[in-house]
Order: structure tokens, then sequence, then C-alpha cells
């Protein structure tokens, strides 16, 4: 799941640093994500998982870290199309 969120947040952060240097656990913010990047980032999550992502889980804190995301994500995703995406 972290790998796939690291892909994502490449793909559509904008970030100030390079995401593999980030720790599952590292601040996001701190490494640049911006209020249109959490936007870009939550879409393409969406997408990805083919899911939607409840608006009381949308905060601060989900997209915190790598580790927070990817936590949120496979409490989301279906137990059986996420033992895939792995």
């Amino acid at each position: 799941m972290k790998t796939h969120v690291r892909r994502i947040l490449h793909e559509t952060a904008c970030l100030a640093v390079p995401v593999e240097t980030l720790g599952d656990n590292d601040d996001l913010y701190a490494a640049g994500l911006s209020s249109l990047g959490t936007v870009r980032l939550m879409m393409a999550i969406e997408d990805e998982f083919a899911i939607e992502i409840p608006g009381a889980q949308i905060t601060h804190e989900l997209f915190e870290s790598i580790g927070s995301l990817a936590s949120v994500i496979a409490h989301i995703v279906p137990e059986e199309s996420s033992a895939t995406r792995t």
C-alpha cells in the first residue's frame, strides 16, 4: 500500500523533496505538500483504488504522512482488492 502511495505522491504532489527520501512517518506538509497538492493527491488515490474517501476522514492528519494515508486507504479498500495492491 505504501509503495502505491509513494508512486502517487511522486506523480501528483509536486513535493519540494524526492519522495524516495521520505520515511513513512515524515511530515508531508514539511516536505512541501500544498493545498493543491493535497487535492490532486486525494483525487489520484480515489482513482487508483476506486474508492471515495469519506468527507469526515478528509482532515489535515490524513495527509500528514505516507503512513497515515496508507492506513486510511487500507481501511477503505475492500480486503480482497487490497491484497493485490500491497
